[in-house]
């Protein structure tokens, strides 16, 4: 798990969920946090932002989307995952 895009995931989701960088757990769902769909899409627009990125449109139905958004560490492995295949 790269440190700079988990420090900044947690960062986004953090500032959604109007909770600080501390308060955030990597086992959390975003459902633990307070972050409602339209807290996730905001979330999901500001992780393709800071990443140049481009999250699946499906990736609030886990099953259909390899983007998983059960968690906050599942986020972070789906983010990592999306920027190291940009890079390849």
């Amino acid at each position: 798990m790269s440190a700079s895009v988990k420090e900044k995931v947690i960062e986004i989701i953090a500032e959604q969920a109007v909770l600080e960088v501390s308060d955030i757990k990597l086992d959390a769902s975003l459902e633990d946090l307070g972050i409602d769909s339209l807290g996730l899409v905001e979330s999901i627009f500001a992780i393709e932002e800071a990443f140049d990125i481009s999250v699946p449109f499906n990736a609030n139905e886990p099953s259909e989307s390899e983007f998983d958004i059960s968690s906050v560490s599942a986020i972070i492995g789906a983010v990592e995952k999306l920027v190291a295949e940009q890079k390849a």
